[in-house]
């Protein structure tokens, strides 16, 4: 197959992958709407209360209206269980205890469980919003069309249209369309949004590239060699939606715990209105005031209230700090975490190359060798050259001009300087003959160390050898250390090499490493770490992250580094990128947790002396509300503490 890559000026137009799409969200009233109804609901108790010492008939015309304004998205959810999946749940328990209340006179009562009620749901929705946002980001990086190249002739088409062995011509900048192999071209490709690679890969004819990367200085031409639909790229977005699709056991467990509980509340309430007439002789009305007063008592109210407002104000406190969680049920999961997995690149570390190591030859100073250097990598694009660049700065020296420059792809740039001819690059770009053994054993030191090792040569010979690395965040270590103070495992996942990935481990003191893995591979990891330890946090920045992040129990992004997938994707996001707030979260959800189970405790123990007592003395229905009620604002009350 013939071809030949266009000119320049041909090449160097704007991206023509696809333009941004919209967000979709919710409107205004789908948001705020149940907790406007839930408000205006208790203003109209107010009311009512207020005109019952004038009016009767308009305090319960209020009342009314206060019943289906606040009760009416609790009455249609608990209606749609009822004859749609054929079962029974707690907001029907809700509605048939308020309108038990009223039935029998007291609709103060029946409305202000109501109230809290609705307010709780809608705080609860409100929650919930924030945590289910789709991937549209993700979906965003994905080309929507590609450039044919047939005949000699370029097309624009949908990428749905390529076929295996079409050949695309992808311009620099622009995102590869589809999953392929190299024919012609050579040029650097940013894989970070798929390998997680912290440094632009070289690419030569032959070499494999992946949909969704994107495309550095040089055109390319590459041949396809998967549909769409089976790029890696689509394999990821895949991944997302069926594992956030899984629905925890918490939250199966909470819904068969609700409806079972309606059911037997629902039939104790009918048989104390049925049996006791017959059985023990009672009257029809004291029959149904007492059962009546059980279906309030007995209400869930104090239960429900017992797990929101702690959470609510766990993710309140926990915001003010940086760290979002999206949902309380997240806090509940972190506090079981028993494995803590890391990102390498842009999570551990900065995701920035940066000068570690540097020795100089030929009587040349340190500030020659980056003067040098600098002059001839000022012309690249590369981010290592830009690594040496920004190290001459920092050290404040005159970046001369170098002249003559050629990029060879994969191996380095050559350029004249100061009448000499120079060379940067690989070690294997530099003569072999002319690397001392002295040479060779740095090369091979900061190469098994996990650096990027580069030559700078001339005519007399190697001039200088500099190691590159990207840089491990300062709070590394020190999170790390919390979280196995914690007694939590610390592990790394990255698509990395080996060598790069041990030696940021073995800085950062983290026992389980795995490297080299694309994202399918980091999904699998996950898996197994699951299953070993249990509970798994997964943190991480990119793309390629995104499928483990919604694998883990609890999945962690980075929200000033992180990218738009990993962000919407992610439990819980570090606003500051700050890897020492993942300790903080897990104490303050371990906290939530032991308040929760303090609620909990109180709450049934209340519902159940209640109960116990209406059966046995007999209590007023205005002092089981009370009772009732009570709990609820301790429980909720208690939940607040956590706002410090």
């Amino acid at each position: 197959m013939s071809t030949s890559i266009p000119t320049a000026k041909e090449t160097l137009n704007e991206s023509s992958y696809h333009d941004q799409r919209e967000e979709k969200g919710s409107d205004w009233m789908s948001k705020y709407g149940e907790g406007i109804a839930a408000l205006a609901s208790g203003i109209l108790i107010a009311a009512a209360w207020g005109i019952g010492y004038v009016s009767e008939p308009a305090s319960v015309a209020l009342y009314l209206l206060a019943f289906v304004v606040g009760g009416f998205v609790k009455a249609k959810e608990g209606l749609y269980t009822l004859f749609v999946e054929k079962d029974l749940d707690v907001n029907l328990l809700m509605i048939f205890a308020a309108i038990g209340a009223a039935s029998i006179g007291y609709w103060t009562e029946g409305a202000v469980l109501i109230f809290i009620f609705a307010l709780s749901g809608a705080l609860e929705t409100y929650t919930m919003q924030k945590s289910s946002k789709d991937i549209s980001s993700l979906m965003d990086l994905k080309p929507e069309t590609a450039l044919l190249y047939k005949d000699g002739t370029e097309t624009v088409v949908p990428i749905g249209q390529l076929a295996v062995g079409d050949l695309v011509l992808v311009k620099p900048g622009e995102r590869i369309p589809a999953d392929g192999a190299i024919r012609e071209g050579s040029s650097a490709v940013d894989q970070a949004s798929i390998t997680g690679e912290s440094i632009p890969v070289d690419k030569v004819p032959g070499d494999e590239v992946f949909a969704g990367t994107l495309n550095g200085q040089g055109a390319l031409f590459v041949e396809v060699t998967k549909p769409s639909e089976s790029t890696l790229f689509a394999k990821i977005i895949k991944l997302v939606q069926e594992a956030q699709s899984e629905k925890p056991a918490s939250q199966l467990f909470i819904e068969r715990f609700e409806r079972i509980y309606a059911r037997v509340i629902i039939l104790i309430t009918l048989l104390l209105i049925v049996v006791p007439p017959f059985l023990l002789d009672w009257g029809w009305e004291d029959t149904f005031y007492k059962a009546m007063v059980f279906l309030v008592v007995a209400s869930p109210c104090a239960l429900v209230a017992s797990i929101m407002p702690a959470m609510l104000s766990a993710v309140s406190n926990s915001a003010r700090k940086g760290v979002l969680f999206k949902g309380g049920a997240h806090l509940e999961n972190i506090a079981l975490t028993n494995v803590v997995a890391f990102d390498k690149t842009g999570t551990l570390t900065y995701g920035q190359p940066a000068v570690t190591n540097w020795v100089a030859y030929q009587g040349l100073s340190e500030e020659e060798l980056f003067e040098i250097a600098a002059a001839i990598e000022s012309l690249s694009e590369h981010p290592l050259a830009k690594a040496i660049v920004n190290k001459a700065r920092e050290q404040e020296l005159q970046i001369g001009r170098a002249s003559g420059l050629k990029a060879l792809t994969g191996w380095g740039v050559q350029a004249d300087y100061r009448g000499d001819t120079w060379k940067i690059g690989k070690p294997s770009f530099a003569d072999k003959e002319r690397l001392s053994a002295e040479v060779e054993a740095v090369i091979e030191q900061w190469a098994n160390e996990g650096k990027t090792v580069t030559v700078i040569q001339n005519s007399q010979g190697v001039a200088g050898v500099l190691a590159l690395q990207d840089r491990i965040r300062p709070q590394a270590k020190q999170a790390i250390a919390r979280l196995k103070k914690l007694g939590i495992t610390v592990a790394m996942l990255t698509g990395d090499q080996q060598r790069t990935a041990q030696a940021i481990a073995e800085e950062a003191g983290i026992d389980l490493v795995f490297a080299e893995l694309l994202p399918e591979d980091k999904v699998q990891r996950v898996k197994a770490l699951r299953e070993k330890y249990g509970k798994v946090t997964m943190v991480g920045d990119g793309v390629n992250d995104a499928p483990a992040l919604a694998t883990a129990t609890v999945g962690i992004a980075m929200g000033a580094a992180g990218s738009d997938a990993a962000l919407e994707t992610a439990d819980l996001v570090l606003m500051n990128d700050d890897i020492d707030k993942i300790s903080t979260a897990v104490e303050l959800g371990r906290r939530t947790k032991k308040i929760v189970k303090q609620n909990i405790v109180f709450a049934i123990t209340v519902i159940a002396l209640l109960i116990i007592s209406n059966f046995v003395q007999g209590i007023a229905l205005p002092l089981g509300v009370v009772g009732h009620e009570g709990s609820t604002i301790l429980v909720i009350l208690n939940g607040l503490r956590l706002l410090r």
